[in-house]
């Protein structure tokens, strides 16, 4: 077991660093470990029936009795999304701000945790003591409400653990970022900063939702068709200006998805959108005149059970968009989802629809720094050490060139499951432990190597076949072998591979010694080598097959 001196500082992400999402962040001091945000990242088709995939948390579960609690900085599901999956292994109290609580209960009132989790709120700006860490919750604009900096005190040193962040002068819902405060810290003597590297490689600055608003006030203006706005649902602040834009031209604004419906509650509950008119539902909105209703819509990233990609397939029980109908796509592609939001958008287009996506300049800003404001930040805080996280390599590493040009003097990048000592000695990485990811299948949490989840992988992609054999004591067969065969090709060539397949299953049975026959196994070994051997062969699939043999006296 890897185990750390009581004076070192050590810094540990078991997720989020090398990859963007899946944030997982270990702080270690004094015999105890402080853990920030536990989220998510979502699965590809790479996963068949898998939706979330988690960081491996088995490095921290087997030493949860020196874990003091998890703070979780806001409200994304990358950061908060794994708690109602991996909380049973961690069993810590929790502290989260009034928006991120609200979203978090739901979550756990579904897994049947509510009860157990002891969920604490802090409110942003305000400071705890949490074993021997002391933190003070520093507020920033990002692209969810109540995103808080931690600053980490402890005997060893000052750390900023920055969380996703931006500096937006007009964040619409919410205060501003709190530089004055961040100013105090980098006065007071900041020895290391744990920063956003999403946008590390885009020059500038982010933009602000006031400028989303201004843009799309003037797309909307004069519009006979119906109007949609898709975005992420967790954008309070996108929520807000949609209903704006919506009033300013005489629209009656109308939510499709369930996830939005969830954020405006949670939102409002916090005491946030209390000017906003009640939006309408999808079944009370569709029937309205085109120029009279503006939708906001879930599936900005062409999921295919959200609402805009059921819109555009003409599956969705209520809305329908046709020619002289309008869709914004108010958000980024996040890289991998090109392909699917593209089939999401060509539906559109076919059926009339027209179409404007990010490459329309300010329908969409970002709520992670870009490089004018990274070093904004480095001004106001003057690390003496620079960590990049939540970022790809590439960008990790072109926020540590940007951090060594801003004279910080030492930036390392680390990836997940590498212990860093910040202090005391040499910055450097003084052990690795297991780190990795976990597959949240249906209602379970399962290892990436899981030999189910792999076999079904296997199955996707190469097909399978099963074989039942019926046969007496000696081994006769009394009838023909039964074939089963899913996802391959049954009739490529003259002859099926069904009926190629039950003959050459009978021809390695009769091969066998009289004395094999009688043995489950041989005749077993015999019938799968055989269909596996024809499968390969006739169509180039190395699939997955299995025999069954019942024995008739």
């Amino acid at each position: 077991m890897t185990e750390f001196a009581e004076d070192e500082l050590i810094f540990l992400p078991l997720g989020g660093s090398g990859e963007i999402g899946m944030n997982m962040n270990l702080y270690g001091f004094a015999g105890q470990w402080l853990l920030v945000d536990l989220g998510v990242t979502f699965a590809d088709g790479e996963q068949p029936g898998i939706d979330l995939i988690t960081p491996d948390p088995t490095y921290i579960a087997e030493r949860r009795d020196d874990l003091a609690g998890l703070i979780i900085t806001h409200a994304h599901e990358d950061h908060l999304g794994a708690v109602a999956h991996l909380w049973p292994r961690l069993r810590c109290p929790v502290w989260a701000t009034p928006f991120a609580a609200a979203l978090l209960r739901n979550k756990l009132e579904e897994a049947g945790l509510l009860r157990e989790v002891p969920l604490h709120i802090i409110e942003p700006g305000e400071n705890l003591q949490i074993g021997p860490f002391g933190l003070d919750f520093i507020p920033l604009t990002h692209s969810t409400l109540e995103m808080n900096a931690l600053a980490i005190r402890t005997e060893a040193g000052l750390v900023l653990h920055t969380g996703d962040w931006k500096l937006d002068p007009n964040p619409l819902v919410g205060p501003k970022s709190d530089e004055e405060a961040l100013r105090r810290l980098g006065d007071e003597g900041v020895m290391a900063m744990i920063g956003d590297s999403t946008n590390a490689l885009v020059d500038g600055t982010s933009g602000s939702e006031l400028d989303v608003r201004d843009k799309l006030m003037e797309i909307c203006a004069n519009r006979k068709g119906r109007i949609a706005v898709a975005t992420f649902a967790s954008n309070v602040a996108r929520i807000d200006t949609v209903a704006k834009v919506a009033a300013a031209h005489d629209r009656h604004l109308v939510l499709v998805g369930r996830s939005l419906w969830r954020i405006m509650a949670a939102a409002r509950e916090c005491g946030y959108l209390d000017d906003m008119a009640p939006p309408l539902k999808d079944d009370e909105g569709a029937y309205l005149p085109p120029d009279k209703v503006m939708f906001m819509c879930t599936g900005c990233q062409g999921e295919s059970r959200a609402a805009l990609a059921r819109i555009a397939s003409g599956e969705h029980r209520h809305v329908m968009f046709e020619k002289d109908d309008l869709v914004i796509f108010s958000s980024r592609v996040i890289p991998g989802n090109e392909m699917a939001i593209s089939r999401v958008q060509n539906r559109l287009l076919w059926n009339g629809v027209e179409v404007i996506g990010e490459k329309e300049r300010g329908v969409h800003v970002s709520g992670h720094p870009c490089r004018d404001e990274l070093a904004e930040m480095y001004r106001l805080v003057r690390p003496k050490i620079a960590v990049p996280v939540h970022g790809e390599y590439k960008h990790m590493l072109a926020h540590a060139e940007l951090a060594r040009s801003m004279q910080v003097p030492e930036a390392m990048v680390i990836e997940n499951g590498q212990a860093l000592r910040l202090t005391p000695g040499a910055v450097e990485v003084v052990a690795e432990v297991q780190s990795g990811r976990c597959f949240v299948d249906g209602d379970v949490v399962v290892p990436a190597n899981d030999d189910g989840v792999r076999a079904r992988r296997k199955l996707m992609f190469s097909g399978s076949g099963v074989v039942v054999l019926v046969a007496d004591r000696d081994g006769e067969l009394l009838a023909d072998p039964e074939l089963i065969l899913q996802g391959l090709a049954t009739d490529n060539g003259a002859t099926s591979l069904l009926v190629e397949g039950m003959r050459v299953v009978e021809d390695a049975v009769d091969d066998l010694p009289k004395s094999a026959r009688r043995d489950d196994g041989r005749m077993i070994d015999a019938a799968r080598v055989a269909l596996r051997r024809l499968i390969r062969d006739r169509l180039g699939k190395r699939a997955v097959v299995e025999a069954r043999i019942i024995r008739v006296d």
